[in-house]
């Protein structure tokens, strides 16, 4: 079937060129660009954080900048 489709000029220059540099047509382009946008997840397909728990009481911080410390250390300079 053939349409028409308007597009950015900046946008219809690179993807001419990206079809001489991988050997395609821009035919094939559009059609595979296509198949990609219908084949993203719909939202039910989200990731989702299963739930976690720990036991016990937790870890009490009372100085941050000790650990801040332990994690750059090595990095930088000190």
């Amino acid at each position: 079937m053939k349409t028409t489709v308007e597009i950015a000029d900046p946008l219809f220059h690179s993807a001419r060129a990206y079809c001489v540099e991988k050997g395609l047509t821009f035919r094939q382009l559009v059609e595979s660009g296509v198949r990609m946008a219908m084949k993203q997840p719909n939202d039910s397909n989200k990731f989702r954080l299963k739930p976690f728990g720990f036991q016990g009481e937790g870890q009490i911080v009372r100085d941050w900048s000790e650990i801040q410390n332990l994690i750059y250390s090595g990095r930088g300079d000190e």
